[in-house]
């Protein structure tokens, strides 16, 4: 790995400053100045961390992409509408979502985000894009909210919430178009369910391509290694990839105590989840050199137990494969 000096070591890492820069584009104190900061694309890292785990410094995954001007939002895990408002994004003008896959860390804040919509007179309708049983995860985000629009009735707060909210269940392919992106889904390897399970097929777990008029970024969701993923990640702009080691995270839980009370098998399972369902920095830094990406971001970083944690080892890992710049994603980071 090329030698950085202790400047630019602090900006790969995530402190400091976190903002590569985009022609055309000013940004200051979370808002974009003046017209020219409305063109071209930017993406914020509203969430961070991994797994459902409640952490106080990092939401759960969530991005968002803004391209002249118009907010995508990918996936919604819990704080995401919170993040959103810190970001300095009028949350009322998010009205196009996709979610990588219905896994509750990736999705359980989008009935938050929908509900606040609601509440405050969205006009036009919410489409939700993802994987088999999207649709499903938003008529159920609407109806955990039905008790409070029945009470918000007597406020006049009348508008119908299933004309506003609507879930798309795409498949792979492209999958969205508009005047600012194009969207393009492969299936993943995060979900390796059983053959003989009756679940066997019925869920997937999407990876997504965005082209925007100026660049190519690629979300990889959560995935296991997959060659469909990195085909989807050729010459991007910039490659989001989650990333863990599952060592780690099983020392971890050592340490905690719930390691112990878990049966033999649901410790094998669980590692095999880990280990089949997720990647290593070493399988990030394979896949984004074969990639050709030219800037990785790193994200969905688990729980270590240290506080502060830098997660430099993750980029020394990385650098033995890919010689990109490499950025430890933190909430409201800004690419």
């Amino acid at each position: 790995m090329q030698k950085r000096s202790p400047q630019t070591l602090a900006i790969l890492m995530g402190i400091g400053v976190a903002m590569l820069a985009t022609p055309g584009m000013a940004q200051t104190g979370g808002t974009a100045k003046g017209a020219a900061a409305l063109k071209g694309s930017r993406f914020i890292t509203l969430g961070t961390t991994a797994g459902p785990l409640p952490r106080k410094d990092r939401a759960q995954a969530s991005n968002l992409l803004i391209v002249n001007g118009t907010n995508y939002l990918i996936d919604a895990g819990d704080g995401a509408t919170r993040r959103i408002v810190q970001a300095g994004i009028n949350f009322l003008q998010v009205g196009t979502i996709f979610i990588t896959h219905n896994h509750s860390d990736h999705m359980a804040g989008l009935a938050t985000l929908l509900n606040a919509q609601w509440e405050y007179s969205r006009r036009q309708p919410t489409n939700v894009y993802g994987p088999p049983g999207t649709q499903r995860v938003v008529e159920a985000a609407i109806a955990y909210f039905t008790v409070n629009a029945e009470i918000r009735s007597t406020e006049g707060k009348t508008s119908p919430r299933s004309n506003l909210f609507i879930g798309h269940d795409v498949g792979v392919g492209p999958i969205y178009a508009d005047a600012n992106i194009k969207v393009t889904a492969v299936e993943n390897t995060h979900f390796n369910i059983a053959k003989d399970s009756p679940l066997h097929g019925k869920h997937k777990s999407y990876s997504y391509r965005f082209q925007t008029p100026d660049r190519v970024i690629v979300f990889t969701g959560d995935t296991g290694p997959s060659e469909a993923v990195t085909q989807l990640a050729t010459g991007a702009d910039v490659l989001v990839s989650e990333v863990l080691d599952a060592e780690e995270i099983k020392q971890r839980r050592i340490r905690s105590g719930n390691w112990d009370h878990l049966s033999a098998a649901e410790q094998a399972a669980f590692m095999a989840h880990l280990i089949d369902e997720h990647v290593t920095p070493e399988e990030v830094g394979k896949m984004a050199a074969k990639a050709g990406v030219k800037t990785l971001v790193l994200t969905h970083l688990p729980t270590t137990g240290k506080d502060n944690d830098d997660y430099k080892r993750y980029v020394d890992k990385v650098g033995k494969y890919y010689k990109g710049p490499v950025f430890v994603a933190s909430d409201l980071m800004r690419f």
